[in-house]
């Protein structure tokens, strides 16, 4: 799998969606697209493996029911290969099946509804571009010398 650390940072960010969905997908690739990602598709996770051994990405968001591999086979499969790569696992059966990111390897677990867009759109820009964390703020100040007086 190629890592994608060697991406440019003035290059857009690259998502692996993978739902074997045709529509879902479709749809959530042009908005996607169209916020200046881009996107690469597959149709479940043996043909992510496939694009992954070709493609460096930034993102996975994967649908968790696909045959032959499932979403959990496929975020089992990535994180052998990188712990650092986030991954997103979106799914009708979160709430059903009690998925977790604890249980499933995700990072996020969303439940696909008709309201799903605006939590995916918000966890992709929170998993690509994290707040940087403050820098600890060092004291230019000198350390403080006991005043000697001088007694008359």
């Amino acid at each position: 799998m190629h890592s994608a650390s060697s991406r440019r940072s003035a290059d857009p960010a690259r998502i692996l969606l993978v739902d074997d969905n045709s529509d879902g997908n479709s749809a959530r690739q042009s908005v996607l697209e169209e916020l200046g990602y881009q996107v690469f598709s597959a149709r479940c996770g043996r043909e992510a493996l496939q694009v992954l051994e070709k493609q460096s990405v930034d993102l996975i968001i994967t649908d968790y029911r696909m045959s032959p591999v499932n979403g959990l086979e496929l975020i089992a499969r990535v994180r052998q290969g990188s712990q650092a790569l986030p991954v997103v696992l979106l799914t009708g059966f979160a709430e059903s099946m009690g998925l977790t990111p604890e249980n499933t390897g995700a990072n996020v677990v969303i439940q696909k509804s008709s309201r799903e867009l605006p939590t995916l759109l918000r966890t992709a820009k929170k998993l690509l571009h994290p707040p940087k964390k403050p820098a600890r703020a060092h004291s230019a100040r000198k350390p403080l010398s006991r005043a000697h007086s001088v007694g008359s």
